[in-house]
């Protein structure tokens, strides 16, 4: 009997064993059926930041939704990894995964605990957060979750080494503010690289993935410390250091030293904007941006903090002789009496205006004997702390300015230092106002095409619009070099004369288009080469009337200025839209003697691995041959022969001698060629020129197109901001001149307006002027469209004009 009471029990047990494993297969089966394949970790790359540099190796700039740097097993101190393993996991390097005996003490732990309200605790391995952060994407917490997690882990230990599992985890774990991974978390909390951290500090990041905000050591520092020596304990118990080793660091301060954004290079914020852009065009958006790329420009920190310098100085120069006061920030309540009263606080309450420079004040205007002549300030001490209060005199009390101020106004001023040989006098404050115009610059090594220094507007602060890159505007005049360049490649004579006389066109019901000159009175029969020098608009017509229109697109769109142009005689003085930065890649063209120059903004892209993935096609170079120094390989297309090009460069150099653009060259002492422009109403004024080795543009203008002014023209609106810059530009650079091509002389000759040298090409007499074959017909190359466009007006803003390029 009792036989066979064991027998049943025996059968049932085994009946019941088998069920249970029948069961449990069954449960595995249907869990592990859609898990995700462990595969992917074998070649998995996180998400990491790309980071911007300029020239010199600073840092511009940094893309990505959250800071990672990802950093292999290999460079990770051996302290920080144990930091980690024992707090987290103290037997990942000899478990398989999963850890039997912390499931078996968690299970007992959360029993004793049911009823609590207290969250379960965790006996999940280091291997089984990699699964569940990178292959499950959950953190809710079930059974199911946990059955999953522990078989993706078992299959991640059969397919990855212990240390690719653990540079995963170091480098994806979310550490608190914004930063996954070990390196990512050296900068954001101490400002260190990984490599110089301590025991103390390791031991703190290895606390933080148990819960990254509560351990944030500056919202709750006791908890952070508190936190930081557990993990010092647990490693000592694990043997990683000794107890000398976790005394010492016990005792040291947890003193986070926040992560610093690199100083923004002043005006860099355009330049990286573009570098974003073209990156994305290049590699798509997820590389670009995730892709942990290292991308190095061509920005020189030095020349951009000039171009931005130069730019502003320039934009409220306008913006003092042609704006008006706009009025103060703000007027603080307690006006009556201010002196005497204590402004410093509504003072100190009062908001940073976007676009404030970062060497102005916001600055009260006080009552004193002599009537408004002071301001009251809140001036920042070297050392920090509480800004200190003072009053200063305010600068040139004849402003016009002052005069519409009262008392209790905040302003904007910027110290001024005491005036040459009154040493004794104090610190002053000028009036200052963010102006409305905007304008852009760009500069550019015409010898390879890079991007040196490039400014957008006045403040990316208040508009992320790129005026340098973005902004469709009539270049005027300045586009005039590319109408002279054709005639002469069609072998026309620098010294050929043109009528400079009324012109007139039939535009049908529009009327009657009559260009003239921005001088008034007529010049009679004018070589081009003077016609260029004082921007002729009636020559230029003729002359583009002579050489046909769609001779003169034909350059234009091989020099890059467009993409397509009407043939229509208004398009000659420059009314055609172009940005800052096509019209510096053409200019540079010019500069390189017709070869194609196309600007660029980035010299290499490294991969996350340190592997170059794309480079600049003009920095290419021959080093085959390892005694002589390496040769630059140019394979960039002949755009227009050299003879033509030598010979406009040598006409727009006596535009800044002796014509429209002498206000650029002052106080520069080297060969420069340049052009004015201006186009209709004074809506935008430029300035583009160029020295051998150097081409900076600059545009002035306001975002909606109005008049800048009556004669406010390219040469004293854009003019002097080009020549302030350059003349930083060019400290230090050897002083070239521009290189004669062969067969081309220099000759000079009397052109009735006095004597002036041009190049000639074989069979050209300098000063003749031979007679041309009639133009009285319109080009013929016009199309229907074309003359539809200019009788409506339609091509541009100006063809209804009475003006054209002005100057």
């Amino acid at each position: 009997m009792l036989a066979a009471i064991v027998a049943a029990c025996f059968a049932l047990g085994l009946i019941a064993l088998v069920g249970g494993g029948v069961f449990g297969w069954y449960v595995y089966a249907r869990i592990a059926a859609d898990l995700p394949s462990v595969d992917s970790l074998r070649t998995y790359a996180p998400p990491e930041m790309s980071r911007v540099y300029a020239g010199n190796e600073a840092m511009i700039a940094e893309f990505g939704p959250s800071r990672r740097i990802f950093v292999p097993f290999s460079a990770i101190p051996k302290q920080v990894a144990q930091a980690f393993v024992s707090a987290e996991d103290k037997n990942f390097w000899t478990n398989g995964g999963i850890d039997p005996a912390a499931i078996l003490r968690a299970a007992v732990t959360d029993l004793m605990q049911m009823g609590h309200g207290r969250r379960p605790i965790g006996a999940s391995t280091i291997t089984q957060q990699v699964a569940r952060n990178m292959l499950l994407n959950s953190d809710k917490l079930s059974i199911t979750r946990k059955i999953r997690e522990a078989i993706l882990a078992m299959r991640l230990e059969g397919a990855l080494s212990k240390q690719r599992i653990l540079e995963l985890y170091l480098n994806d774990i979310y550490l608190g503010e914004g930063t996954y991974g070990v390196a990512a978390a050296s900068e954001t909390y101490f400002d260190l690289p990984l490599d110089r951290l301590d025991i103390a500090q390791a031991a703190f990041l290895g606390g933080l993935p148990k819960a990254p905000n509560y351990y944030n050591p500056t919202r709750h520092p006791d908890a952070a410390r508190d936190r930081r020596n557990w993990v010092l304990d647990r490693m000592r118990q694990d043997g990683a250091i000794t107890a000398a080793e976790a005394d010492a660091a016990k005792a040291a301060p947890l003193v986070p030293a926040s992560y610093q954004q690199p100083t923004p290079i002043p005006g860099s914020a355009w330049f990286a904007d573009e570098v974003r852009r073209q990156l994305i065009d290049k590699f798509g958006a997820s590389q670009a941006l995730e892709g942990g790329l290292t991308v190095q420009t061509s920005l020189d920190t030095r020349l951009q903090a000039a171009a931005e310098k130069a730019l502003r100085d320039g934009l409220m120069r306008y913006d003092r002789r042609e704006g008006s006061w706009r009025g103060p920030v703000t007027h603080l309540a307690s006006a009556p009496a201010l002196l005497a009263a204590d402004w410093s606080t509504e003072l100190a309450a009062v908001g940073r205006p976007h676009g404030m420079l970062p060497g102005w004040v916001l600055a009260v205007v006080l009552r004193s004997a002599g009537g408004i002549d002071r301001l009251g300030v809140l001036q920042e001490q070297p050392g920090g702390g509480v800004p200190v209060a003072r009053t200063l005199p305010m600068y040139a009390a004849d402003d016009p300015w002052v005069w519409k101020l009262r008392v209790g106004d905040v302003v904007m001023a910027a110290p001024q230092a005491a005036a040459p040989g009154h040493d004794g006098q104090p610190e002053r404050l000028a009036l200052r106002q963010i102006p409305k115009v905007e304008g852009a610059l760009a500069t550019v090594d015409p010898r390879t095409g890079r991007v040196l220094a490039m400014v957008g507007g006045w403040s990316h602060e208040i508009s992320q619009f790129d005026r340098a890159t973005q902004a469709q505007r009539q270049p005027g005049s300045s586009f005039k070099p590319f109408v002279y360049l054709t005639a002469m490649e069609q072998g026309i004579s620098p010294s050929q004369r043109f009528l400079d006389g009324p012109f007139y066109e039939d535009l049908g019901p529009k009327g009657v288009w009559a260009p003239h000159d921005y001088e008034t009175g007529w010049l009679g029969e004018v070589p081009l080469s003077i016609a260029l020098q004082k921007s002729l608009n009636l020559v230029t017509v003729r002359l583009a009337q002579r050489i046909s229109m769609s001779a003169i697109a034909k350059t234009a769109i091989a020099f890059h200025m467009v993409d397509r142009m009407p043939h229509v005689l208004p398009a000659a003085l420059g009314a055609v839209d172009t940005t800052v930065m096509r019209e510096a890649g053409a200019y540079s063209t010019l500069d390189m003697m017709g070869r194609e120059v196309v600007p660029s903004v980035v010299d290499t892209v490294q991969d996350r691995n340190g592997q170059v993935i794309w480079r600049n096609p003009a920095l290419t170079c021959d080093c085959s041959d390892p005694s002589g120094p390496p040769v630059l390989n140019d394979d960039r297309k002949q755009i227009a022969d050299q003879a033509s090009v030598f010979q406009i460069m040598t006409m727009m150099r006596g535009v800044v001698q002796r014509g429209t653009g002498t206000t650029a060259v002052i106080g520069i002492d080297r060969p420069v060629a340049g052009k004015t422009g201006t186009s209709d109403d004074f809506h935008d004024a430029w300035f583009s020129g160029f020295t051998p080795d150097l081409v900076t543009v600059v545009w002035v203008g306001f975002d909606q197109p109005i008049s800048l002014g009556k004669n406010q023209q390219g040469a004293m609106v854009a003019a002097p901001i080009w020549n302030e810059f350059m003349k930083v530009a060019l400290a230090g650079r050897p002083k070239l001149d521009f290189t004669k091509p062969p067969g081309v002389k220099l000759a000079s000759w009397d052109s009735g307006f006095g004597t002036i040298t041009d190049a000639f090409k074989p069979g050209q007499v300098p000063g003749a002027s031979g007679a041309l074959a009639s133009a009285s017909q319109p080009d013929a190359s016009q199309t229907a469209a074309d003359a539809q466009a200019l009788a409506s007006g339609a091509t541009s803003n100006t063809l209804d004009s009475q003006m054209g390029g002005l100057y």
